[in-house]
């Protein structure tokens, strides 16, 4: 496959994947956060078996399938869930961003535990992110702390799944690239999650589904996006060019914050706009760091 071919393919997933925090809120609205969810992964995961496939799970290492297979239904189980219990579409979008610090915290941890070489400019990477963190949920007080804090303690299992999924993800990202050994397991982590989701319903009380051709068709479009989103980025790390793909990963706070903001009907205010440009613009800063150290 030609290379720009295959790059246009994994911008195509960044896209798709700028949908997820509008899709995720609206589905849950109509069947419930878990009910709403489990719907997702299981719809992704027949996505996911037509176009990826299920390979051979023999050829896996048994580190990948164990290690690999708990962070990642846990990341997306504090994901789907964070999204699905928030109280408004403001909030879904703010829980979103808290999501989005993964990029930072992996680049951290990639030069805490893999001896990533890094320049100094990851300093004020990390700080312009979490800045930008407290900036959106400074609200219009901006770096107030007291109104951070309320705004968090409003709803904390959202922002607090939402933030313990940015740490998990991270810990993916660090640890699969050393054990995975080239394996790709993500149509078999899609089943576990979707497995996992519907024993929760089942074992928990859970709200009635309101149906609506709204939230069915939500449904259908947040099933392609996860399914060919994560189907599309495999094709474009392969065959495009990683270094555009990376940078351009770093933007998706602001499409989806802007994309989210129009699936949910919500008013994002000037200083939301400053935070997620600070979020984006401080991860990128981040990803920069390891690229400007001279050999």
């Amino acid at each position: 496959m030609p290379q720009n071919r295959a790059t246009l393919i994994g911008l195509i997933a960044i896209l798709l994947w700028s949908t997820i925090v509008g899709l995720i809120k609206t589905v849950s609205e109509g069947f419930g956060p878990v009910g709403g969810a489990a719907l997702i992964y299981s719809a992704s995961a027949v996505v996911l078996l037509f176009s990826v496939g299920l390979p051979s799970l023999r050829r896996f290492p048994r580190r990948y399938l164990l290690f690999g297979s708990v962070l990642f239904v846990c990341y997306e189980l504090c994901l789907s869930l964070s999204l699905g219990f928030t109280l408004s579409g403001r909030q879904a979008i703010e829980v979103g961003m808290v999501n989005y610090l993964w990029p930072s915290m992996t680049i951290v941890l990639a030069v805490i535990v893999n001896r990533q070489k890094t320049s100094p400019l990851i300093i004020p990477g990390v700080l312009l992110a979490v800045a930008g963190i407290c900036r959106v949920l400074g609200g219009d007080q901006g770096f107030s702390f007291s109104e951070i804090t309320r705004n968090v303690m409003d709803n904390p299992l959202s922002y607090g799944l939402a933030f313990s999924g940015a740490v998990i993800w991270a810990v993916y990202c660090v640890v699969t690239r050393k054990i995975a050994d080239g394996s790709n397991g993500i149509t078999l982590f899609f089943i576990l999650t979707a497995l996992t989701l519907w024993l929760k319903f089942l074992l928990s009380p859970q709200p009635p589904f309101h149906l609506s051709v709204a939230a069915w068709s939500s449904l259908a479009l947040a099933a392609v996006v996860m399914g060919f989103g994560y189907a599309a980025w495999n094709v474009g790390i392969l065959h495009g060019n990683v270094t555009v793909l990376a940078a351009a990963s770093y933007f998706i706070p602001i499409i989806s914050s802007l994309l989210a903001a129009f699936i949910l009907r919500s008013h994002l205010t000037t200083s939301f706009w400053q935070g997620t440009a600070m979020v984006s613009f401080g991860s990128l800063l981040c990803w920069w760091s390891t690229r400007a150290v001279k050999p």
